[in-house]
């Protein structure tokens, strides 16, 4: 069985970024796209609800291609502990 990546929001957030003239945030979209396009067919990846619902909002346009990307995504159940994270 592989290993397991979960899905975190800034993931969706950088694979849909805009480009940025901030160094940090143009290594940080880089390498998560590299990442994306590479190695996550090494993973079974998951997400949760609490993702889901934070993606959908801001941009419509950008929103819909976060939601896209996570749309055949395994989601976790959630927990108090997930909640309480996502707040």
């Amino acid at each position: 069985m592989s290993e397991t990546v979960y899905i975190e929001t800034s993931i969706l957030g950088y694979l849909t970024a805009r480009p940025s003239r901030d160094i940090v945030v143009s290594a940080n979209i880089q390498i998560t796209r590299e990442w994306w396009d590479t190695r996550r067919s090494d993973f079974q990846l998951y997400s949760s609800q609490a993702v889901v619902k934070e993606t959908s909002q801001g941009d419509a346009a950008i929103a819909s291609q976060r939601l896209e990307i996570i749309r055949n995504l395994a989601l976790l159940d959630l927990n108090q502990s997930v909640l309480d994270l996502a707040e």
